[in-house]
């Protein structure tokens, strides 16, 4: 019996001992824009692995969809955020202080004019005109620049001592085909957007020059034409569309998967090198 006791507590030990190591090496991401479309996605299903999650926000109420998901999640972690917020950003820095982060994701992002919609109205597909040569409303250009590039090098730049120190080390950019300077020409629209796309590409690939030597690997994803809240109305008029489900999930299996031999790279959904 003794013997048979001492078995018990050994095993018991060992098996607590591996719940903390579990506990002590559970895996984080950070997830910019996390409220809706391709963020919430990203969102969902890490938390359905078991990671922690900090889903950020800039709405100046909690959103109801990340609301939700803390009746459902322990590993939600939420913070209000304005990715082009110098002051902001350097708080959420602070706040995050000594907190590893493996995946930093940085999906938040700006591509219709939006200002005819409500905050809360994430149906809303927005005004895709005031982009157009001849029709260009200069005001949205700061906006698309500053969400859309200065957002993601800000982000990463603070909160890159996290990443650092993490065990995966990676900066994931959410960019689009329609920054490629080499593909295919669709049609003179989204002005705006598209460079930001581009520039955005450039900057990353720059970032990952810089923290190479760190062993952190940064990439960018084409996601596709994926049907987000607001792309909704596009369901049935084109080929091709994706379900937000299908391109997030090609995005974590390569996030999974890429290394510091990838850093660099701007990528598919699933890993194919897509042209610059």
């Amino acid at each position: 019996m003794a013997n048979a006791r001492h078995l018990f507590a050994a095993v018991t030990i060992v098996g607590l001992s591996l719940i903390g190591a579990a506990a002590t090496h559970a895996q984080t991401v950070l997830v910019t824009g996390a409220n809706s479309g391709i963020g919430l996605e990203f969102t969902k299903q890490y938390l359905a692995r078991g990671w922690t999650v900090i889903a950020t926000h800039r709405r100046s109420e909690l959103p109801a969809t990340l609301a939700e998901l803390t009746k459902k999640y322990k590993t939600i972690r939420i913070e209000r955020v304005d990715v082009t917020s110098v002051e902001q950003v350097r708080t959420l820095a602070s706040r995050l202080a000594n907190v590893p982060i493996d995946v930093l994701v940085n999906n938040a992002g700006v591509y219709n004019d939006r200002g005819v919609c409500a905050p809360e109205d994430d149906a809303c597909a927005g005004d895709w005109t005031t982009q157009n040569f001849g029709k260009m409303r200069y005001e949205l250009l700061d906006t698309i620049l500053s969400v859309n590039v200065k957002g993601p090098l800000l982000v990463s730049e603070m909160l890159f001592p996290n990443v650092k120190a993490s065990k995966l080390k990676k900066i994931v950019a959410i960019s689009s085909s329609n920054g490629s300077l080499t593909g295919p020409q669709a049609g003179g629209g989204a002005i705006f957007y598209r460079s930001s796309k581009a520039a955005l590409n450039r900057a990353m690939q720059l970032v990952a020059a810089s923290v190479k030597g760190d062993g952190v690997t940064v990439v960018m994803f084409n996601p596709g034409p994926t049907l987000t809240e607001h792309q909704m109305y596009l369901k049935g008029q084109f080929k091709g569309m994706l379900e937000t489900s299908f391109t997030v999930g090609n995005m974590i299996k390569t996030i999974d998967t890429v290394t510091i031999a990838d850093t660099g790279k701007f990528l598919r959904y699933d890993g194919v090198p897509e042209a610059w």
